[in-house]
Parts: structure tokens; sequence; C-alpha cells
């Protein structure tokens, strides 16, 4: 201490007191400007007033601040002694943030005078008195000297840390990228991506004061030793703007549990001042007062135990003399909620860095690691004094491995690798180049081997095997401390835990150094911590892989992916990065020997392997996990990298695409990608978005061998990395597609690329969008288009591209002939198509046969094109023989620019469609399309292929009468016109009768587009003459305002749809619209919904319908009906003969349908919902259903009626003869009311059905009982869940009556799940017993219990009739009781089912003796019966086949063992009467394949068969062999199912030849096999023969394009088909199928889901769905069909009122147009 002040005061005596007071101002001017500026003007004030008036008065008019200080140091520096002497004085007591070295040497040149000097200046009373200059001095002579000693022990620190390393440390060729955190980025454009992250040198981080810096750096990158280096350039006298440097590590502030101020922090935990208190109140006043002179450097936040706290929950300041918990502190001060001002360097990992609040503002700065060049020298100097020999040597395999070269890309595994190849090129144990490692973990093991032999003594080359083996002990005792450590988040440990002789090894054999900690205390004690925190992971997992305490489950829990995400909210996790690639590494093949050393010998070798492949199987249950990101999949790659298992790394990479996103990737991540993909056997696509990426790591991308697509997107890809990126590029032979977007591309970047891609021929895709391209880069990318003979698009949108650039690509467009489109958006979207045809330049006349490949089109839209640029566009294409499109659409085009295109047109015959829409106000399309015939289309005239089908639409405009005439005159001699668009447009009656007059000539048309007119009701009733003028219309759609249009097919259509809607129609426009209809002939549906008719409309309509030649469907709905309106519709049922159905719901959705009848209808149906009569009304509706002249089926639904009406109704229609059928729901009758109706019941009624909510449990069976003895005419009694049915026997000659108490004529009572149990059943018992005509009893889904089995067993033996009995179970178990009653049952029993019962060993016994009496049973349904075991299963089969009877077995899901499946077999083969199995998903045996092949080989006794069901029996060829051999014989069969089985392509054909036998054939399943093209081809061909087929199912199987056109083929003649489903069957290419579907007129059900089909199909379908009139429900869900086809869809639908619903789920649809509403389109997954 004495020899420090000494060294001050001597500073201070060299300068003359006298002589030099002026000189110090002279030669510090620099400084005192800096401090002078950054004063208080009150200060400022005080120094002003020192200097003459005359000089102050021109200072203080100054413009800046600057500039008037720089004046009063000019002025002091002239100025006498005494007035320069009392300058120094006021600056010194008044002014702030004096340097330390400023204000001593003010005080050495002024102090002697300042204590006399103060008295002589005057203090404002709110002014505080500076300190006294002794006692100021004694403070600063502290600080000084404190600083002195900071120095000292820093330089000795840096001496410690850098005294084993092989190079320099040299800030400058050490590189940070920064980014500021919390603050927004400057962006170029709005939505445009921020550029590229600034690049800096170490040095940076000093450079400027006052701020807070996270530096990220990976494990070994060098974080720790670069604190040190800046500790020690501080040292050195470097970064003068800082007094005080603290340097402190983490893992010694981890050993702090309680709250600590800042000074105990400082001088506890870093360096204590020697001077005792005094000097450290002075030092720590001094920080206080001057926080921006102070730095603090906290190193190695990954090793704290904790996360910062949360600054937002601490106070707005807090008081750096308080004692606060670590968390607290450390945050507070980078919150700079404690000091603020002063500079803060904080290192961690990347993963951590979102822990780290800190403030708003601060810089995140990450460490870059070596560069190759970087590797070379260090390696250089590693070997430098080893001998040329060896250094080159190691030099040559370093640069050699790309492994090894990888991994040293961080610093400290650079170092590994050196400390690796001197222990293997060293001595005896010199290996060959194959024996380099190949992983990090490999390294470490011979890195461990290196260390052990520093025990053996210098110079020592024994093999690794044998120190391993010496070592074992220690090894394993080391590598449980590790584990601990990290269990316990502990990396330094205190010599209490572990014993000396351990620390000494570790020490001697450096894998452990000592350390010196700072004990809570403040006092100092010995303890160690190993050499690299990467150490202790590799011994950690070294602990886990050969431990025999560490199960399966412990390697699961730790063996977890690390992600780069980390967010704030997320739990603090041990301080690891690296043990899990370890483990991994572990897991590799080359490890095992070691691991068997380590573990104890050969013997455990075994143990060793299993630990190993459950590693390797842990990882390949992450592969298919749908949860990992971008970084855990490049965690994944490097832990597939460890283990080096290429099986494991296929199944990685066998993902089609990797998406990576802003994390930084290092040349081992990129090392560890290469290795996954290359392992895979397919193409893959690497993304790389906002990552962070070396430009040496490009290298390691053409090792990639199997790389198809590469996109990178970020302004962080510059000019730079394209020209890095370019040098790669003609390496990559696979690539095919590449994507640099949203990018900093300018034209030198684009320059070095596209020479680059001069050499890449396979190029099919290029993506340079969102850069900074301008028209010279335009240029450049068109000279590749006849180089790349494969590309087929280039996108150019978002760039600087001017309207001349897009010019540059118009006139390629006409030279090239693979250019195939050209579609540009404004600066959105310039997009190039090319096709393979030609890559030429020059324009080539090509036949007709050429001209729909080579078509091309080029869109121009809102490129602000006016007739000038027209014209110079058009002079470019005059040569542009095979453009087929112009799309000037959203441009400037005036009627002028219209002008000029219809003279263009003219000269280019081949021109088929011209857009100029949207300009100004007008919309001009003139549409000529070319198309291939379709599969089903006849050919033309002239025998080719081609049909020309042309459009002509003009929206938005006004179309006056004698234009109009003109106009259609033209059209009529357009003979390919398909559509004549004029929505949006205005037409004048005169107008549309002209137009209406030419529509019979236009023979070709197909759809006259009228959407969005306004349209009157006299304009749409003129149009409705088009119906009768035109026999070839199919569809008329009309409406006031939206879609609307008319549809027309090529000959006289047979049934054409009439909707006319919201028009507001009174019943004189009814009768006017009568009269029109009158002459049309093929009307066959009429919808006049939401026209508000009201009651007197329909009226008019209802009296006019028996002169109306409408053959399907009349719809009314929300037309404001009254109770009125119902009865004129319900009379429509008496007055006109051919109305079959009438429907009317008055409910919250109007509802009125007519329904006309059709060939098969015979009699008549009234429904009626929510519609409350009154008397007078009820009156009207008996009188109608009473004078209808057929048999009537009356439905009414949710009436509301009082008592007395309903008693009124119901008495009245008992007497009602005409009607047949009456069912009544939810009317609110009650039992009393249904036991009246019931009785009262006359004539020859059939059935009555009545649903009511209470009909269920004891109230259904009470009700069934009491119905039972009321009317001796009833037939069948049936309850299904809360429905009463009943059905009555005829007797027209003679009265029936109760004879002797027995109720003959009822023979079939039915309970079906309705909740009834056991105990309700007591009720029936009396009235059953009296029915000894019972044929069929049936009990569904009841709880039967021990009253139930006691009920059955009294009235089964006096049911002498009964022939049918079905006890089916919800489960329950198959009581003794029960068993016991069947016993009982007359053996004429034909049929008995027992369904879903528990059946018991015991019960399976009992049950196959009740069988084997029951020789007459022809039915017997055991199906999801269970519960017996293998000996009960055999007794149940014994009784079961005794039944030769039999004609239909159902046996679903039932389990039998080998032995009672050949017995069952055997049995088959006696049951020569079987009509129907059905033994689908039943598990027979355990053999599976064998037993059923058994079972299927005893059918061919089976000729009789009509329906079998073998789903799920997992049927392979050889059972279709077996099963191929019975077909034939099968002659009657109607019904098979094979769904779910395992039949391929090959023995699929010979099934299906084998079925075109069965000419009865209704119903054929397919689905879930294994069937391809081949079978679906034959099944093609052999479709024309099963001319019977209702059902076809082919779903789940690879049918693909060729096989799905050759089944269309078939179709086409299949007349009865009701339900096709194509789901899933491996093609798009579904438009020959749909097409085929107009062939089938029974088409009722349509799947097509599950097969990415596009639009195209939807095009097919509209096409033919006019065509299908039985059609219920199309399934396209989970297709491609985006918000055009769905559009088109809906159109459709308009003119298909037949179809209910089409399914559209899981498509790109975007639901924004009121046309989607329609609630037929469902797009819900149910």
């Amino acid at each position: 201490m004495p020899e420090a002040q000494f060294l001050i005061w001597t500073k201070m005596d060299d300068i003359d007191l006298e002589d030099d007071i002026r000189n110090v101002v002279t030669q510090e001017a620099a400084i005192i400007v800096d401090v002078l500026c950054l004063q208080r003007d009150n200060v400022l004030g005080r120094i002003y007033g020192l200097v003459e008036r005359n000089t102050r008065e021109r200072l203080e008019h100054l413009p800046n601040r600057r500039d008037s200080v720089l004046g009063i140091l000019d002025y002091f520096k002239t100025s006498e002694r005494n007035r320069c002497l009392h300058f120094l004085k006021t600056m010194w007591m008044f002014c702030e943030n004096i340097p330390l070295e400023l204000e001593i040497k003010v005080l050495s040149i002024a102090g002697w005078s300042f204590d006399t000097g103060m008295t002589t200046i005057h203090f404002a009373d709110s002014e505080e008195l500076p300190p006294s200059p002794s006692a100021k001095r004694a403070c600063l002579d502290h600080v000084q000297i404190y600083t002195s000693y900071m120095r000292s022990f820093l330089q000795q620190k840096f001496e410690r840390v850098t005294k084993d390393m092989a190079k320099k440390v040299c800030l400058d060729t050490m590189y940070l990228s920064l980014r500021q955190r919390g603050a927004a980025r400057p962006r170029a454009q709005e939505g445009q991506e921020p550029g590229p992250d600034q690049r800096e040198s170490a040095e940076w981080l000093l450079s400027t004061t006052g701020r807070v810096v996270v530096v990220l750096g990976l494990a070994g990158s060098g974080k720790t030793l670069l604190m040190h280096c800046l500790s020690h350039r501080w040292a050195e006298g470097l970064y003068p703007d800082i007094q005080l440097l603290f340097l402190l590590e983490f893992r010694q502030l981890n050993l702090v549990s309680q709250p600590l101020s800042l000074k105990e922090l400082l001088f506890q935990f870093f360096l204590p001042p020697e001077g005792g208190e005094e000097q450290s109140e002075a030092v720590f006043s001094y920080i206080l007062d001057n926080p921006q002179k102070v730095c603090f450097i906290f190193d190695g936040y990954d090793e704290l135990g904790a996360k910062f706290t949360d600054p937002m929950t601490l106070g707005s300041t807090l008081d750096p003399c308080q004692r606060l918990p670590m968390a607290d502190l450390l945050s507070g001060l980078c919150s700079y909620k404690i000091l603020p001002g002063c500079t803060v360097l904080i290192t961690c990992r990347p993963r951590d860095v979102s822990d780290l609040f800190g403030s708003s503002s601060c810089f995140v700065a990450e460490l870059l690691g070596f560069s190759q060049q970087q590797v070379r020298e260090y390696t250089e100097e590693f070997f430098q004094e080893k001998g040329d020999a060896l250094k080159e040597k190691a030099l040559s395999r370093m640069m050699g491995s790309r492994h090894l070269l990888s991994m040293s890309h961080v610093p400290a595994l650079c170092h590994v690798c050196c400390v690796c190849l001197d222990h293997l090129l060293s001595g005896e144990v010199s290996q060959p180049a194959a024996q380099l490692p190949s992983s990090l973990t490999q390294i470490y093991l011979h890195i461990l081997s290196a260390f052990l032999s520093h025990c053996e003594g210098s110079g020592s080359s024994l093999a690794a095997t044998y120190l391993l083996q010496k070592y074992r002990t220690q090894i394993a005792e080391l590598c449980k401390l590790a584990m601990d450590g990290l269990e316990t988040s502990r990396i330094v440990f205190q010599a209490q835990d572990l014993s000396p002789q351990l620390m000494n090894f570790g020490a001697n054999a450096r894998i452990l150094s000592r350390v010196d900690l700072t004990c809570p205390d403040g006092s100092r004690s010995l303890g160690c911590a190993f050499m690299h925190l990467t150490m202790q992971e590799f011994l950690a997992a070294l602990h886990l892989m050969t431990s025999p305490d560490v199960s399966e489950l412990k390697l699961k829990k730790k063996l977890n992916l690390k992600s780069r995400w980390i967010a704030k909210s997320d739990p603090r996790t041990v301080f690891t990065d690296s043990l899990h690639l370890y483990m991994c590494g572990l897991a590799a093949e080359a490890c095992t020997s070691s691991l068997v050393v380590l573990e104890g010998g050969e013997e455990v070798r075994g143990v060793v392997q299993r630990r190993q492949a459950a590693v390797r199987r842990i990882l390949l249950g992450f592969v298919g996990s749908a949860s990992q990101t971008g970084p855990k999949i490049v965690e994944l790659c490097r832990c597939a990298h460890e283990t080096q298992d290429v099986n494991l790394a296929a199944a990685i990479g066998s993902r089609a695409r990797f998406e990576l996103r802003n994390i930084r990737l290092n040349p081992v991540d990129m090392d560890a990608l290469a290795f996954v993909t290359s392992a895979a056997s397919q193409m893959v696509c690497l993304d790389f978005g906002g990552c962070s990426i070396e430009l040496e790591c490009l290298n390691i991308i053409p090792n990639i061998k199997n790389l198809e697509h590469l996109i990178f997107r970020s302004r962080k890809y510059d000019d730079n990395f394209a020209e890095a990126l370019s040098s790669i590029l003609p390496r990559l032979e696979s690539l095919k597609q590449l994507d640099f977007i949203s990018g900093g591309l300018t034209d030198a970047g684009a320059a070095k690329l596209v020479t680059a891609l001069e050499s890449c021929l396979q190029i099919t895709h290029l993506n340079v969008s969102d850069n900074s391209l301008s028209d010279e880069s335009i240029r450049k990318i068109t000279y590749l288009f006849p180089k790349l003979t494969n590309i087929t698009s280039v996108m150019l949108g978002k760039n600087n591209i001017s309207r001349d650039g897009i010019f540059i690509l118009v006139e390629k467009m006409a030279t090239f002939l693979n250019i195939k489109k050209v579609h540009v958006i404004g600066r959105k979207e310039i997009n190039v198509f090319f096709s393979p045809n030609s890559h030429t330049p020059g324009s080539v006349g090509m036949d007709k046969s050429e001209d729909i490949d080579t078509a091309k089109e080029l869109i121009l839209n809102e490129c602000s094109l006016r007739l000038a640029h027209l014209t110079s566009l058009c002079s470019k294409l005059k040569n542009c023989a095979s453009l087929k499109l112009l799309n000037f659409s959203e441009n400037e085009v005036d009627m002028e620019g219209i002008v000029f295109l219809s003279t263009f047109l003219q000269t280019q015959k081949d021109i088929r469609e011209v857009h100029a829409s949207h300009n100004g106000k007008r919309k001009l399309i003139l549409k000529f399309n070319i198309c291939k015939r379709d599969a089903f289309d006849p050919l033309t005239s002239d025998g080719s292929d081609l049909h020309l089908h042309k459009k002509f639409s003009l929206t938005q405009s006004e179309v006056q009468p004698a234009i109009m005439k003109r106009l259609c005159r033209n059209l009529v001699k357009c003979t390919n016109l398909r559509e004549l668009d004029l929505s949006h447009g205005t037409m004048k009656y005169e107008s549309i009768e002209k137009l209406l007059d030419s529509l019979p000539h236009m023979t070709s048309l197909h759809m006259l587009n009228l959407s969005h007119i306004q349209m009157s009701k006299d304009i749409a009733l003129l149009f409705m003459r088009s119906l009768a003028k035109c026999q070839r219309i199919t569809a008329v759609n009309l409406r006031p305002c939206g879609d609307a249009f008319i549809m027309f097919l090529q000959a006289k259509a047979q049934a054409a749809t009439c909707k006319l809607t919201q028009y507001e129609l009174n019943r004189f426009d009814v009768v006017k619209l009568s009269e029109i209809l009158e002459d049309c002939q093929h009307l066959a549906d009429l919808d006049l919904s939401s026209n508000s008719l009201r009651d007197e409309g329909v009226k008019s309509l209802v009296d006019s319908l028996p002169k109306l030649q409408i053959s399907r469907s009349v719809c009314l709905n929300d037309n404001r009906l009254s109770q009125a309106g119902v009865v004129y519709l319900a009379n429509s049922l008496s007055t006109c003969d051919k109305v079959a159905v009438v429907e009317v719901s008055l409910g919250a959705e109007e509802r009125s349908w007519i329904h006309l009848a059709q060939e098969n209808d015979a009699g008549k149906t009234l429904s009626l919902t929510a519609c409350s009569f009154d008397a007078s009304h009820l009156q009207q509706l008996l009188e109608i259903l009473s004078s209808c002249p057929r048999e009537l089926k009356l439905e009414l639904s949710s009436t509301t009626l009082d008592s007395q009406s309903r008693q009124y109704l119901l008495s009245n229609l008992a007497q009602v003869s005409t009607v047949q059928t009456l069912e009544l729901s939810n009317n609110g009758l009650n039992a009393e009311e249904i036991t009246h109706l019931v009785k009262q019941l006359r004539g020859d009624y059939r059935t009555i059905r009545i649903e009511e909510p209470w009909i269920k449990k004891e109230a259904a069976v009470s009700l069934v009982a009491s119905c039972l003895d009321l009317n001796p005419r009833t037939g069948e009694i049936r309850v299904e869940k809360t429905c009463f049915h009943l059905s009555f026997e005829s007797h027209p000659h003679s009265e029936v009556s109760f004879e002797n108490n027995c109720l003959s004529e009822v023979h079939s009572l039915s309970l079906v799940d309705c909740d009834v149990e056991g105990r309700h059943l007591s009720l029936l018992q009396a009235p059953i017993q009296r029915t000894s005509s019972l044929l069929t009893l049936q009990f569904t889904r009841l709880t039967v219990g021990r009253e139930g089995a006691e009920f059955l067993a009294s009235i089964l033996p006096s049911l002498t009739s009964l022939r049918s009995l079905s006890l089916n179970s919800k489960g329950e178990t198959l009581s003794k009781g029960v068993i016991c009653a069947l016993r009982r049952t007359q053996r004429q029993l034909q049929s008995l089912s027992l369904s879903h019962h528990v059946i018991s060993d015991d019960a399976a016994t009992a049950l196959g003796g009740v069988l084997e009496g029951l020789t007459r049973v022809r039915s017997l349904n055991l199906s999801y019966c269970s519960g017996w075991t293998s000996a009960g299963g055999r007794v149940l089969v014994r009784g079961l086949v005794q039944c030769l009877s039999l004609e239909e077995i159902w046996l679903d899901s039932i389990q039998l063992d080998e032995e009672s499946t050949v017995c069952l077999a055997q049995g088959l083969q006696n049951m020569t009467s079987i009509k129907k199995i059905s033994i689908s998903k039943m598990v027979l045996g355990s053999k599976g394949s064998s037993e059923v092949l058994s079972v299927l080989a005893c059918l061919h006794s089976c000729t009789g068969l009509q329906e079998i069901d073998l789903q799920g029996l997992r049927i392979d060829d050889q059972g279709i062999e077996e099963l191929v051999k019975c077909i034939p014989k099968w002659t009657k069969l109607s019904k098979i199912n094979l769904s779910e089985n395992c039949v391929r392509d090959q023995a699929g054909e010979k099934l299906v030849e084998a079925l075109s036998h069965c000419r009865e054939l209704q119903q054929l399943r397919l689905s879930r096999n294994k069937l391809g093209t081949s079978s679906a081809a034959r099944l093609g061909r052999v479709l024309p023969s099963l001319r019977h087929l209702t059902e076809l199912d082919l779903s789940e199987n690879k049918v693909c394009s060729e096989g799905s056109l050759s089944l269309s083929q078939g179709l086409v003649s299949m007349k009865t088909l009701k339900i096709l489903r194509l789901t899933s069957v491996g093609t798009s290419d579904l438009g020959p199928v749909a097409a085929c579907l107009q062939h089938c007129t029974s088409i009722e059900d349509i799947s097509l889901a599950w097969n990415e089909c596009g639009n195209e199909v939807v095009q097919k379908l509209v096409e033919v769905l006019p065509q299908c009139i039985n059609l219920r429900r199309l399934d396209l869900e989970a297709n491609n069909i985006n918000t055009s086809g769905a559009k088109t869809l809906a159109t459709c639908l308009l003119s298909c009122p037949w179809i209910e619903v089409i399914r559209l789920w899981r498509n790109p649809i975007v639901k924004d147009d009121h046309i989607l509403r329609d609630r037929r389109l469902n797009f819900s997954s149910t």
C-alpha cells in the first residue's frame, strides 16, 4: 500500500505547480471539453461567469454548446495564471464525471490553494458544499491504489488461465454477431425482414461503456477466455473510460445461498481491499458516484443454479447497500435498477439467453467459431514444438477429415481434436487414418486415454484398453462425481465432496483442476472442477452407460432433445447441453469395447449392447413425433451422427423436408444434417429461414448427395452469402429447386448466382422473389433460359423490377419456345413457367397435335398498361405463334385499347382468350378455349381428338337493343360458342327479347351467365319463356341480384329444373308464370322459394298444377304461409292425381314441397310439421283426407293442439278409411289418447307409428300390454327407442271377436333399445300367454336379470307357434336362467339371436346342449359374444354344428381356438342349406391364416350361398386362391364383403375373374386391401357382366391413375349402381371416373375422398351431376379443391335440387362467398 501511494504522489510531484497550470489546460483540452459538454446549464453558467463580459456574450450566442466550450478553453489557455487556476477550481468543485486521471492531475496542480480559495466562492443555499480537497484526495488515493491492485490481480489471473494455451489470444481475430434486444430493428419496407446481423471484432465489447451486453457462445467457444482477455487488456491500460473492472464467475456465485449487498458481493467474492474498511468505503463510494466508470463481467450464466428474477417484479430502484438474494441483486444490476449507467457483460450459452431479462436495450453478441484458416493456424501452433513431421501429419489429418474439421469450429473442440491427434499419432499408439474418431464422443474417449497416460509419466504411450482397465475404479468414481454434479447443478466441488486420493488422481490426469473457493463467510478454501464442463458431461454420460444401477427408464429420462428456443416461462434446466450427445455417442458400435472394459469385462458385453440398443431405440421413438421443431430435429441429427447408426440416420432422414428457423447453425450441425440425409434413400428439401449460417458451413452441403430442393429465406442472406453459395452450386448434382427469397440479394449477388447456375443443367425451379433485383438482373437471368433445359418455373416477384424489365420477359417469351407462361401481378408476382417441349430460340410453326402442350399465356395485371404499352407489347408478340391467352386485367386500358386488342386478335389466329377486365369500369373477356376430348365424348366429324370451346364475356356493361341484335347475329354464327357471360350488366326488356329469340339457334351454347343483373319480375318471366322456346335448356336459375344462369345441353334435354327466387311474386304473377310453363314439356323441378307467395299465391299454383307438365317436384319454401295455405297444399292430393307427396313445415324454417308421382309410386303422403290447426282447418283437413282417391300416408309432427282438439282429431282419423299409414311424432299424446286411438281404429288400417319421449322403460311395456287387449286386429307390436309401432291385419269379410281370451292375430312383438329391464316384463306375462299365435319375439339391448329370466321361463312353453326369438344384449352376462328358459323353447324354433352376450364356460356348455336340440333352426346369431375359454368354445361349436338345417349364421367378432375352428369348418361342410354366413373380424386360432384357410376350404359345398361377410380376417393371397375355387359355384351370390384383408394385386385379379360368374351380385366390398392397377383393370372388364351390382367399394387400395381409367370404362355400363366408394385410392386423376357417372343412372352415393383431387375433377363432376338425378350424397373431403372449385360446385348445386349433401371438409377453401353458404355444402368433419 505505501508503495502504491508513493507512486501516485511521485506522479503528482513531477508537475511544476507554478509554471504548468496553463500547459495542463492545453494538454487536457480534449478531455476537458468532453466533460464540460455533459454538464448542466447552471454549472456552465458559473464557468461563463469567469470569462470577461464581451467574450462571454460572444460565446453564449454561438449555435451549439461544443463551440462555446471550445471558446472557453481557448480563452483560459491564454489568460493569466490566477484566472486559469480559478477556472480549474470551479470545474473540480461543480463538474460531474471527471475522469480519475484528470481529477488527480487537477488536484496535484491546484490543490494547495483549494482550502483557502473555497472561501472566496459563493454557494447558493440549495447547493451542497463539495467535499474538502484533502478528503477527496484521500478518496481518490484509495481508488487509485485499489485500481492498481485490481490490474495486477487480473493480470495474474489471466496468466494462470492461459499458461497452457497453444496460441496467443488475439481479440481482433475473434468475431461477434450482434443484435440489439428489446428494440425493433429497422425494416426497408413493411413486411420485410431486417438485414443481416452486424459483425464486429471482440474489441467492440468494451469500446463503449454504459450498456448491457450478453455474450453467447457454445460450450468451448471461448467465452471465459475472452472475458479474461478483455480484463487483461484493461489491466494493461486499454479502455480508459473504465476505472474499475470486476470479473465474477457464476460457478463461484452458485455457492452463495444467503442474501448479499453489492458491496459484499464485490469485496468478498472478487478482490477484498487491502486498505481495510476505509479503503472499502472509499472505493464503494466511488462506484456509487461514478457507475459509468465501472464494468461488471459475469461469466458462465449457464452455471448458475437459478434464473434471474424478472425485473418487473422488483421495485423501480434498488438500494445497492441492501442485502438481496443473488438472483435479485444480479437482475437489478442488469436492468439498471442498481447503478444505472454501468457497463455489464454476461456470458451464457445460446439457449439460456431468454432467461436474462436485462435492460430493454441490451445487446446480444454471439461469439463465432473458428474458420478453417483459424483451425489450420491453431493446429500448426499446437504441434509447433513437436517436430515438423508430426505437425505435417497432424495438419494433414485435421484438414483432410470432414468430421474433425467440422468439430474444430468450436475452439475448445479444436484443442481437444489436437490432443486426440497428438495421442493417436505419437509413438506406438499411432493409428492409420481409418482409425480416426468419427464422432465427438469417440474423440473424448481418446482424450480420456491421453489424460490417463499422464499418470504413467511423461512420454508414456500405453494402449487405451490397458489404461481403461488399470484405472477403471478411479474412472467410475469420477464419472459418478460428474453425474452427481449435474443432478445437483454443481460444477465446482469442495474438498469434502471427494477423497484426497481422487482429487490428486484427477489433477495428475488433468481431468480435474484445483480452484480457490470463496466461502459464503468470506473465507478461502480449496476445491476442484472438471477441466471443462464438456468433460463433466462426457463422464456423466459414461456413468449412465456403464453403471449397473442405471435402468432403461432412467436412460430415457436423461435422453431428451434440447431445443434452442427457450421461453422465459420455462423452468431452469441443468446446465448441460451435451449430455444427450455423449450418451448417443457411447451407443455407437465403435465404443462397445471401451464400455465393456469399464464395466468389468467380456462377460458383460451383452448388458452393454442391450443398453446401447436401448439408447438407439429411444432415439428412434423421437423420429415419428409430430412435435419435433427445427432445433430439435437438428439435435436429433446430432444424436444420430454420434451413434454412427446408418439405419437410425435413414429413419430420421426419411422426412421430405427439413424446416429450420431462426437458429444458428455451425459446421457440426451441418455435418450431422449431411449424415442423416445422405443415409435416406429419398430426395430431400432443406429450408433455412432466418438461420445464422457461417459461410464455411455451405461447403458441407455438397456432401448431401440426395439434396433436391434448397431454400434460403432471410435478409441475413446477402450478396456475400450468394457468392459463397455460388461456389458450391455446381457441386450439387441432384439439386432441382433453388429458392433464394426474402433476402438481401442485389444485382451483384444475382450475377454470381447466374454464373453458377449455368453449370446446373438439372435445375427445374428458381425463385429469387422478395430481394432487391433490378431490370439488369432480369436480363441476366433470361440468359439462363435456353441453357437450363429442364427448367419449369422462375419466380421474380417483389423486386425492384420496372415495366421495362417485364417487357424483357415478354421479348424472351416470343423468342424461346420453352416459355409457356408469363404471369405478372404488379410487383407482387412475376413468374415465368416453362414446358420441356423445346429449348431452341425461334418460333417454328407446330401442327395441331402439339398445340395443347405448347400453348402460351401472357398475364400482365396491375402494370399500369396503356395504349402505348399495348402497342409495344403486341409488336413484340407478333411472331409468337403459339400464344393462346392474353390477360391485361387491372390496368388502365381504355376503349381505344380494347379496339386495338380486337384488331390484334384478327391477326393472331391461335389466340383463344383475351382478358381486359377492370380497366376503368368495363370488363371484356373474349375467350376461345381448346381442350382435349373427354374419354366418353364422341370424336369430332373429322375424327380429331380436339374440341374448340369458346367463351364470350361482356360484363359490367349496358347492352342496348341494337347492340344486342348485332351481337346475337354474330354469336349465332359462332358454331363453337360454349359460354356467354353478360353478368354485372344492365339490359332493357327489348334487349332480352332479342337475346331470347337467338338462344335456340346458338346450338353449341352450354351456359348463359346472367348473375348480378338488376332483373325485374317482368324480365324474369320473359326469361322463363326460354324454357318453352328452347328444348335444350336443362336449368334456369334466376334471382333479382345474385347468381343467375341458364344451362343448356347439346341435345334435347329430357328434364329441366327451374328456380325463380326472391322476386316477391303475387297471385297474378303466378297465373302468368303458369301460362308460360304450360307449354314447357320437359320441366322436372320448379322452385319458387322465398317469393312471399302467401296463401293466395300458393292456391293459384295448386289450381294450375293439373295443367302443368312438371314431372318431379315443386318447392315453395319460405313463402309466408298460414294454416290456410297448408290446407290448399294438402288439397292438391285430391285435386291433382299426379301429386304423390305434400310436405309442409311451419316451424322456424318454413318448408313446403310437392313431389309428383313417379313410375313405382302407389300411394300418397301428407307430411305436416309444426302446423297448429284450429277447428275449422282440422275439419277441412279431415274432409281432404276422406276424399283422397288413393291409399294415403299421414305424418303429423310437432303439432300444438289442446286436449279437446287432439281428441277430435284422433277420433275422426280412426274413421277415415283412406289413411293406411298414420305416423304421429312429438304431438304431446299421452297413453290414454293412444289406447283410445287404437281401440277406435276401423277398416283396413295397415300401420300406426307414434313417437313420444315418454315411451320407454315401464311405460312402454304398459302401453304394449294395454294395446294387446284392445284391438283384435293387431298383428305386430314394436317399440324401438321412443317409437311405438303397430300393424293391423285386414279382415274385409267378417268381424273378429275374442275367443277364450286368445288373441290369435298377434304374430310379432318387439322391444328394441327402449331401456326396458327384466322387472318390467311381468306386465306382459298374462297377455302373451293368451297369444298362442305369436311367431316372433324380440328383446334387443334389454337388461334381463333374474326377473327377466323367470319371465322367459314362464312364457316360452306356452308359445307353441314361436318361430323367431331374439335376446340381443348390450354386454350382459348370459344367465343360466335364460338358458334354462331356452331349453323349454319348442323344437320348431327357426331363428335364434343371442348377440353381444358375455357367455361363461358353464353357459357355453349349456347353450351347446340347447343348440343340439334345435334341429329345425334356420338362423343363428352369436355375433360379438365373448367370455368363454377354449374349452367352453369347443363345447359351444360342437352344439352349433349339429344344426344342419341352418340357412343363415352370424359369428362376427367371436374368438375360437384351433380345435374349435376345425370343428366349425367341418360343420359348415355339412350345412348344405347355408345361404348367408357372416364371420367378419372373427379371431380364429393362434396361427390365424391356416385356420382361415380351413374355414374357406369347407365352403365348397355351400352352392346356394347368397351373402358372405369375410371382413377383417387377414385373408392373404393363399386364402384368396382357396376362395376362388368356391366362388364360381356360388351362382346366386348377391353380397360379398372382403374388406380389411391382405389381398394383393395378383390375387385380386383372380378374385375379380372368379366373381364374373356371380351374375346376381349386388354388393361388392373390397376396401382396405392391397389391390392395385391390375385388379382395377380386370374389374373394369368384368363390371359389364355384373348387371345387378348396386354397391362397389374399393376404398384404400392403390388403384392409381391407370386403374381408375380402366375402372371408369367398366362403370359406363353400370345402370343399377347406387353406391360407389373410391376413398383414398392412390390417385388424384379421377376425371375419367367422374365423367362416366352420367351413365350410372341409378347412382345415389359417391365417395372420392382423400385422393388429392383438384378442380379438374370438379369440372368433370359439374358436367355430369345435372344428369345424375338420383344422386343424394357426394363425398369430396380431404382433396385439393380450392375456393374456385367449391364455387363451381355450389353453382352446379343450384341446378341439382335432388343432391342432399356434398362433403368438402379438409380442402383449401376460403368460405368468403355467399354462394358457399348453401347448407348442402358440408365443410365440417361430420
